[in-house]
């Protein structure tokens, strides 16, 4: 392969200061979470569609496979790195553009490059009466770049992709095809109506390596007259099943209309601060004595949860109501706050300490940033997290890959069924342990039907044998979840091959649309399929 010949097409196409070959680059985005092989030819930066276009068709030429990402924050998955080796990255940061905007339909229409933290600060300054829904991700991470992956937010329209419509896509040949009735000359319903006409095709784009979106409207979320989180927790992990149960019917009937959030005192602990290495005196995975301390230092139930109400005065109270009767004797606390209460909060938190003893002011630090993530309002907090077992803390400007951090995320779904959280907590809870992992798990209402969970295997890369032993549990857990029906709603770069325990005829007529589309196999080989 004359790889010097490539480079210089690519480079003609696109500059040569937005080809990247220096060995640093290369090797910071050949690092994950997780050990890797992968080699990457090359990093280019296109900044438009028509450089995309060029770079593909060079691509095709030369028979040399791209493997795009929107900013490369996928942590936990994979982060930048390929499935497969000798690919080039595509970097799409550089198209960051919001394209259109209607304030009075509540949508904008963004390229992959376009941030959280970038849109949030659109909407302040421009239409603060509109919301968007973010992720805990990273306020820097690409919004299309996880709808794509079919990632989830905190609001009334946290499953995100069913939010989305008109999508340009560039094909692995180089055409582009425009999704919905935006395929229509003069079509004035193409950022308001998903269909269009005929087979709808937007979801083929999602999760797959048939094309590179680079271009999608987003619905937004007209602010509520009023909104108020609530938060409760459980004392024991034996309620969960009745906790879920107790829920269920006001996801069903719409009093609840937001994902609910649910965490094991596990990964709360985690989000508030790293590891007790003192208290453990190096001993991993923490104690359960230890847990318990600080369980009780910071009033953690065995399951802590999170949800919003939005509407009217009116509205929220009566949904207040519903809720505070479904969860009477079931919960150990449930709390209401709204922007005013959580003032009054934190100006007490440091009294309510000295009286009680309780650290309410360290709560405050994560209760906050959640308030913020029910409103739309994207944070960094949650990030800080990745960093658990690391033994100095998280840096200010924190990059997980770089600082060799370990994760890797697992994320089953499952029936919106108490039975269900509970088999899924009994398996991650004995097999992590197994592996002397601490049992990280966060649970999400979803939907008004299903339960998403993300397990974290959080550890130090620095630490010998521990990248061996987290790739050991992580393919452990994957079988054992996927045997008992909990197959994730997205994957990582090392748990593609679930995919071949697919119904094979679905598994062939994938493989002969790749094969239409992507003669050549040239656009992400590998990924999302078997």
């Amino acid at each position: 392969m004359d790889y010097d010949l490539i480079l210089k097409a690519w480079s003609q196409v696109i500059g040569s200061e937005n080809l990247l070959t220096e060995n640093q680059a290369i090797q910071n985005a050949q690092t994950a979470t997780f050990p890797t092989q992968q080699q990457i030819v090359a990093i280019l930066c296109p900044a438009n569609r028509e450089e995309i276009q060029q770079c593909l068709k060079i691509a095709n030429e030369f028979s040399v496979p791209i493997y795009p990402i929107s900013r490369g924050r996928n942590w936990g998955y994979g982060s930048r790195v390929p499935v497969q080796d000798k690919c080039a990255l595509l970097d799409l940061s550089r198209l960051n553009r919001i394209i259109d905007f209607n304030q009075s339909l509540a949508y904008v229409t963004v390229e992959p490059g376009v941030t959280q933290q970038q849109l949030y600060q659109f909407l302040t300054e421009n239409a603060p009466s509109l919301w968007m829904d973010c992720t805990g991700s990273s306020a820097d991470s690409s919004l299309i770049g996880a709808i794509m992956e079919r990632g989830f937010g905190h609001t009334p329209y946290g499953d995100r992709f069913a939010n989305v419509c008109g999508l340009e896509v560039v094909l692995p040949s180089g055409e582009c095809i425009h999704t919905g009735f935006t395929r229509f000359p003069n079509a004035l319903a193409g950022s308001v109506y998903r269909w269009g006409i005929g087979p709808y095709i937007d979801g083929l784009f999602t999760q797959s390596n048939l094309g590179i979106v680079t271009k999608m409207t987003l619905w937004l979320m007209p602010a509520p007259e009023y909104f108020q989180a609530f938060y409760f927790s459980i004392e024991k992990d034996e309620q969960l099943p009745e906790l879920i149960n107790a829920l269920r019917p006001l996801r069903l009937n719409g009093t609840i209309k937001s994902a609910v959030h649910i965490a094991n005192s596990y990964k709360v602990l985690s989000t508030i601060r790293q590891y007790p290495w003192e208290e453990t005196r190096g001993k991993t995975p923490l104690p359960t004595d230890v847990m318990d301390y600080f369980a009780q230092t910071w009033d953690l139930g065995a399951w802590n949860g999170s949800g919003g109400l939005y509407g009217s005065r009116q509205q929220v109270a009566a949904a207040r109501q519903l809720i505070k009767k479904a969860l009477r004797g079931k919960v150990r606390r449930l709390l209401f706050l709204d922007d005013q209460t959580l003032k009054i909060v934190q100006w007490l938190a440091k009294p309510y300490q000295l009286f009680t003893g309780l650290n309410l002011p360290e709560l405050i630090k994560i209760v906050k940033p959640v308030f913020g993530l029910m409103k739309g309002i994207p944070t960094d907090t949650q990030i800080a997290s990745i960093y658990w077992r690391k033994k100095s803390p998280p840096p200010q400007e924190m990059n997980p890959d770089l600082d060799q951090c370990g994760l890797m995320w697992c994320s089953p779904i499952a029936p919106l069924d108490g039975q269900h959280a509970a088999k899924i907590y009994e398996i991650v809870n004995d097999t992590l342990t197994d592996y002397q992992f601490e049992p990280i798990i966060a649970m999400t209402m979803l939907t008004e039907r299903c339960l998403s969970c993300v397990i974290s295997i959080t550890y130090d890369r620095e630490v010998a044998g521990e990248d061996q032993q987290a790739l050991k549990c992580y393919q452990d857990l994957n079988e054992k979840l996927s045997g008992a029906g909990y197959y994730p709603y997205r994957l990582g770069i090392k748990s593609m091959q679930i995919l071949e325990q697919a119904e094979k005829n679905y598994q062939n007529l994938l493989k002969n649309l790749k094969k239409s589309l992507d003669p050549n196999d040239i656009l992400a080989p590998g990924r999302y399929s078997s």
